[in-house]
């Protein structure tokens, strides 16, 4: 069979596999860090899930409460792409979220709860937090 290769070709191509290799480990075991929510607080925002007693339907670590499973387990969610199924997940969609969910997913099971804007702030900086 013919070595179609030359011997500076195939170590080039060589390289360029290794290279493209490190490349690709380089981001593997890197975790983004959690998104800021402009004004939150998230020591505040655990507070806050445990008053409004989240945990009644969600299982949320480090909030007291009898862990509902009626909703999502809600232990890694800063690292979840959706909120609902559908709305990115992003601290402002977030925030708008934990305000008024109906307005954001009309006909959700997640209720309006009551919060004011600044508690869903506070809210969301925790929930971000979860990874």
């Amino acid at each position: 069979m013919r070595n179609y290769f030359s011997a500076p070709a195939a170590r080039a191509t060589r390289f360029f596999g290794a290279g493209l290799c490190l490349i690709l480990l380089a981001g593997c075991g890197k975790e983004k860090a959690p998104q800021q929510v402009s004004g939150g607080n998230p020591a505040q925002g655990q507070r806050l899930m445990a008053q409004y007693q989240c945990t009644a339907c969600h299982a949320i670590p480090e909030v007291p409460g009898p862990a509902g499973n009626a909703g999502p387990s809600l232990e890694q969610f800063g690292r979840s792409s959706y909120i609902a199924g559908g709305i990115p997940n992003t601290p402002d969609n977030l925030t708008r979220w934990l305000d008024n969910p109906q307005a954001l997913k009309p006909g959700s099971a997640m209720p309006d709860l009551g919060v004011s804007p600044d508690e869903a702030r506070h809210m969301a900086a925790y929930l971000m937090t979860l990874r």
